[in-house]
Parts: C-alpha cells; structure tokens; sequence
C-alpha cells in the first residue's frame, strides 16, 4: 500500500477507504517537547526512576501526545493537506496500551461516514477511523476524526 496520497477533496472521499500513514520512532525528545508546550512534567512520563518501580516499568508517553501524534500522521498522509477546513473533534478515542521511548508507531485509516453539510455549499462532513499500532502491532489508539473537508469546487476560490 502507498504511503503519500494526493490531496482529496470532500468529493474524493469514499466509505470503506482505506490509507496507512509512513511509521516514526518515539523519542526522548517527544516526550521533552511535549510537557515543555503542555505544561505536564507528570513524573510517570518524565522521572524515570519514579516510573521505573510503576506498573509499566519505565516512563509511558502522555495519552495526549499519542492522540496529537495521531493527527499528525493523518496529516502526513497529505489526503487532507489543503483541504482541510477543520479539525471537529472525536466520537470516541482509546488508549488501550502504553508507548514507550522507542516504539515505532504507525497508523491505519478508513472512511467511514461523508455526508453534506446542509449549512455550507464550499464543504462536506468526513469521519476517519483511526488505530495506532507500534512494530509489534500492539494498538495504542483508537478513535475516529471528524474533518470539515473542502469541496472541489471550493477550491478555485482563495478564501475558501
């Protein structure tokens, strides 16, 4: 399966399509830069001698930093790259299990919803679902993301 798409726009999405994003180890560093915008120095993620005697045996990454690290992902798919209008949250998401410095996570993708937007004629309603899984294809997250996806025709008009 391909691992860089074009940009799809609202009409190019269909139920039942599937994308696969490239993989990326998580670093040290991921975990710095995540508490240091977040503000979450939780010693769980950033003491390694606390999380060492916890149940994981070692830091675990924030939830919130696999989720972010998730959208970025659909992101560098480029499926949505321009043509997304907004991010509009999340129907449901689950952390069934830790990531670990030096997990190589990757995702999968499906479409599972288009719909119009009866309030806007410049885009439509697309639902992703989403699993994370690391090199031992353990999931780390599941979820769906809703976008407002521009039309085609939007795409001519600058400030659309």
């Amino acid at each position: 399966m391909a691992y860089s798409y074009e940009p799809h726009y609202f009409e190019d999405f269909e139920v039942g399509q599937e994308f696969v994003s490239v993989g990326r180890t998580v670093t040290e560093s991921d975990f710095v830069m995540h508490s240091a915008l977040t503000g979450d120095w939780t010693e769980l993620h950033t003491n390694a001698e606390y999380a060492e005697d916890n149940a994981f045996g070692e830091r675990i990454a924030h939830g919130p930093m696999t989720f972010v690290q998730a959208t970025g992902f659909v992101y560098r798919t480029g499926v949505v790259e321009r043509t997304a209008l907004a991010f509009l949250g999340m129907n449901y998401m689950d952390l069934p299990n830790p990531v670990f410095i030096g997990d190589t996570i990757s995702m999968e993708m499906e479409v599972t919803e288009t719909k119009d937007v009866s309030s806007r004629d410049d885009a439509g309603f697309v639902v992703i679902d989403c699993e994370v899984t690391n090199q031992d294809n353990t999931v780390v997250l599941q979820g769906d993301m809703k976008f407002l996806i521009k039309m085609r025709a939007a795409a001519d008009d600058p400030h659309a």
